[in-house]
């Protein structure tokens, strides 16, 4: 797109992938994001969520990869899992095939087990775990994501082992931790968020406290320096022209300080952790090196 073009930037409507299926987190939060960004690009172009779900969002990721450069596609971003399925199957994409525009969501994974249970801290666990005999269940809503990473990153940083069972979905993989079939979970703090009665969030893997729950420590202060969690932000395809690049970012960081959109990612419990740019891009990198260490150690397929 030549800057004459991108002065008149948008001129018409933006389509915004998701590689996931509609309800979801992920779609739940496009759908918030285009509202704003529709506020903030002066009720220019109206942004329309298009669902692409499949192969573990790697459909959707695809699409926007393969895209026109032109601003008129973005897509959602989920780290680790987009740039993880690059190792386990012959993805066409990577993450040099994105402008990494801007994350909004750091939702961390916990440490997690049904409100029942004998570990009342994670030192519990670690005892448990250490006395021999059968290895404890952990329950994952799949491998190859955030929540397996924070599984294999926690027992290779306890000198633990722990056998991992993986669901389709996290709504499973939650059913299953909070019914005792497993003996605990590694799943993300927002799929905790209304389940208080039935799961106890033993710690989270942040580098800090969250806010929405202050009273629950992090894994680190505990002695593990393990962070990891489901990282959601916008993308758009590689190549991207400087100039329509600002008009996006300058538009996008505007919705991350809107009062009223902060309300609404709160209620729905998912942690804001803003990080646009270059920051962003660093973060992808460092996601996309976890995901390729732990392929590499110890691969789940």
């Amino acid at each position: 797109m030549s800057s004459v073009l991108a002065a008149d930037y948008p001129s018409k409507t933006i389509n915004m992938v998701v590689g996931y299926a509609p309800g979801g987190g992920t779609d739940v939060m496009a759908r918030t994001i285009a509202s704003y960004l529709e506020k903030y690009l002066d009720g220019s172009a109206s942004v329309v969520v298009r669902n692409r779900p499949g192969a573990g969002g790697q459909i959707g990721f695809s699409e926007v990869a393969s895209a026109r450069a032109d601003g008129y596609t973005l897509g959602t971003m989920n780290l680790p899992a987009a740039l993880a399925v690059t190792y386990d199957r012959n993805a066409d994409y990577d993450a040099e095939s994105f402008t990494w525009l801007a994350n909004f969501v750091a939702d961390p994974n916990t440490l997690v087990v049904p409100v029942d249970s004998e570990f009342e801290s994670l030192q519990d666990v670690i005892d448990a775990a250490g006395e021999g005999g059968s290895r404890l269940t952990v329950g994952l809503s799949a491998l190859g994501g955030n929540d397996h990473f924070a599984a294999t990153m926690f027992a290779n940083a306890s000198d633990i082992e722990l056998n991992e069972v993986p669901f389709n979905g996290a709504s499973l993989a939650r059913s299953a931790i909070m019914g005792g079939h497993v003996d605990m979970g590694t799943m993300a703090y927002s799929q905790t968020v209304g389940f208080e009665d039935e799961l106890r969030v033993l710690a989270v893997f942040a580098d800090e406290r969250i806010e929405q729950a202050s009273d629950v420590p992090t894994v680190k202060e505990l002695g593990f320096d393990v962070e990891m969690g489901s990282f959601r932000g916008i993308v758009a395809p590689s190549g991207l022209p400087d100039d329509v690049r600002e008009v996006l970012m300058a538009a996008l960081a505007q919705v991350a300080e809107d009062p009223e959109f902060l309300a609404v990612m709160e209620r729905q419990g998912s942690p804001v952790q803003f990080a646009e740019g270059d920051a962003y891009e660093a973060l992808a990198q460092s996601q996309d090196q976890i995901a390729q260490h732990i392929w590499e150690t110890t691969p789940w397929k």
